[in-house]
């Protein structure tokens, strides 16, 4: 006899000879389950049930509530997402339960595969009693051959239908729900809290809101994410983790770290903050989702299918810097490990003739830049385009200068929006669609009399000239609101200062600009290349802003 063999009949040896009962009380509550307002499935009441069951089945029999194991809102979709679950069946197999007693089928499975797998292979190789307390009744000492009773296999079928119909109803719901800019995570994001009156919306923890403003301050001022990861480490701020689970008092857990063995914030968690729209007001969800009702693996979704809602909360940082921060976070700003700041002009700066990125070398005392081309790969494939740091800062210096003079003088504006084709061109278009939805009005109007004729002549009748009416007034307003828009649009353009130009307001607020900055750079700056001979092209983010200065800063032609 195997070795499997002689540990069943052992182990049937025993129940029979009633040395008693160790018994394993299984008891789940799911997340749908909790909020159905449906008390019989509460952790209580289920608690209550079973024990009252046993107290009543084994009175005249010894046995022992090993212990009471409890999965308080789990899927009972899959074995693996439920600790408690886990912990029985590990008990099973060290011989510490002999008989498992739980409500329904469904409190166990809703899973017809795990189902069957526990019921017919597991707890038979264990020699382990299963009882049910509710509909259907199942006690596999007391009546085997129910097991193989159509009933139980069509119970499971019916439980599994119903778990992947509730999984699909609460994924719509959720899915409503992001559409509509509703917060439906657990957790609110670092820094924001859940409303108490509604805990699909935040708002900001205001005692705490100060350490992303600053994380934003400090990698506009230069400094890099490990630099920013070193600060904040270095001052005793708590890393999301910890803040959520010792100021917050929220039951936080991390399914990828355990932030009491880990408390220290990290490059990624920075680099998560600078990257997440939640800080400028909008709510971005729907990232990623689980594989099936059954498989709750985690996987990405294409960006295109994020739910999306601008300006659903109060925003920490303002959408301009949020702006700013993305477009250096593009820029290829690596920094040594022990390096804290970004020098001035990293990922800003390119060849002129290949394209790749300008190195920095000290030589002497002096900063200088090189082509990564000519000096790491190749010899021959480029040239050196050698420009030394403080040249390229007086020139960068003086074009930034020149830009908000040229933008913000009135004279100057005026004098661009006159010679400007865009702006003559537009105005041409703008006449072109008038005159052509003036002509269209001329052509209903013509038919609108027609159809009054015709009325009068009793060709139609006065409900159809009426219809009709209706019809042709409204089309006729629409082209004339049309008309009255592209009129607005035209005035617009005689005033001079530009409408059209975005970054109006914002350079107004500079003067004649001593010094420049990264944050400087980000604001007026897309990229610079650099040629030979010391001259650089710097490539505002304004559509006219296009400047090529030599090596003394001096304006060149272009």
């Amino acid at each position: 006899m195997g070795r499997k063999s002689r540990i069943q009949t052992e182990d049937k040896k025993n129940a029979e000879g009633n040395r008693g009962w160790k018994i394993g009380i299984y008891i789940r509550l799911s997340k749908e389950d909790a909020g159905s307002g449906n008390e019989s499935e509460s952790v209580i009441n289920q608690r209550k049930i079973n024990l009252e069951f046993v107290e009543e089945k084994f009175r005249q029999e010894l046995y022992e509530i090993v212990g009471t194991y409890v999965d308080d809102g789990h899927s009972g979709t899959t074995e693996d997402e439920r600790p408690a679950f886990q912990r029985l069946c590990q008990d099973i197999e060290m011989r510490k339960i002999n008989c498992v007693v739980c409500k329904t089928l469904s409190r166990a499975f809703r899973n017809y595969a795990d189902q069957g797998k526990f019921l017919e292979q597991f707890l038979p190789a264990w020699n382990c009693r299963f009882i049910t307390v509710g509909n259907p009744h199942i006690d596999t000492m007391e009546d085997p051959e129910y097991m193989q009773n159509m009933e139980i296999p069509i119970n499971g079928l019916m439980n599994d239908r119903y778990a992947a119909k509730t999984s699909e109803d609460v994924r719509r719901t959720f899915r409503i729900k992001q559409s509509k800019g509703e917060f439906i995570g657990a957790f609110a994001p670092y820094r924001y809290l859940k409303k108490p009156e509604n805990k699909n919306a935040l708002v900001i923890d205001k005692e705490a809101a100060e350490v992303v403003r600053r994380i934003y301050e400090l990698f506009l001022e230069g400094v890099s994410q490990s630099g920013i990861v070193r600060y904040l480490n270095e001052h005793g701020i708590l890393c999301p983790a910890l803040y959520k689970r010792e100021k917050q008092g929220m039951k936080y857990q991390n399914p990828y770290f355990n932030p009491a063995e880990d408390p220290l914030w990290s490059y990624s968690t920075v680099h998560n903050i600078l990257k997440n729209p939640v800080y400028c007001g909008d709510m971005v969800q729907g990232r990623s989702k689980v594989k099936s009702y059954k498989v709750h693996i985690q996987e990405p979704v294409p960006k295109e299918k994020w739910a999306v809602v601008k300006n659903t909360h109060e925003a920490i940082i303002q959408r301009e810097i949020f702006n700013r921060v993305q477009e250096l976070l593009k820029r290829d700003t690596r920094t040594s490990p022990r390096k804290n700041s970004l020098y001035l002009f990293s990922g800003f700066l390119r060849c002129a003739d290949c394209g790749r990125a300008m190195v920095r070398s000290e030589v002497k005392g002096n900063v200088y830049y090189y082509c990564s081309t000519y000096k790491n790969r190749s010899k021959i494939a480029c040239t050196k385009h050698t420009i030394r740091h403080n040249n390229l800062e007086e020139a960068v210096l003086t074009g930034i200068n020149m830009q908000i003079h040229l933008r913000t003088d009135p004279a100057e504006i005026h004098r661009r929006l006159l010679k400007s084709p865009e702006r003559s061109v537009k105005r041409e278009i703008l006449k072109e669609i008038i005159g052509q939805n003036k002509v269209e009005i001329d052509r209903i109007m013509g038919y609108r009399r027609e159809i009054y004729q015709d009325w009068k002549d009793c060709t139609i009748t006065r409900e159809d000239f009426l219809q009709m009416r209706e019809i042709y007034d409204g089309k006729i307003k629409s082209l004339e609101e049309k008309i009255r828009t592209c009129k607005e649009e035209m005035k617009k353009k005689e005033n001079l200062e530009n409408p059209a130009d975005p970054y109006l307001h914002d350079l107004k607020k500079y003067g004649n600009i001593k010094r420049i900055s990264r944050e400087l750079l980000t604001e007026f700056v897309d990229f610079i290349e650099v040629y030979e001979k010391g001259n650089i092209c710097i490539n505002f983010r304004f559509s006219e802003g296009k400047e090529l200065f030599c090596k003394k800063g001096a304006k060149s032609s272009y």
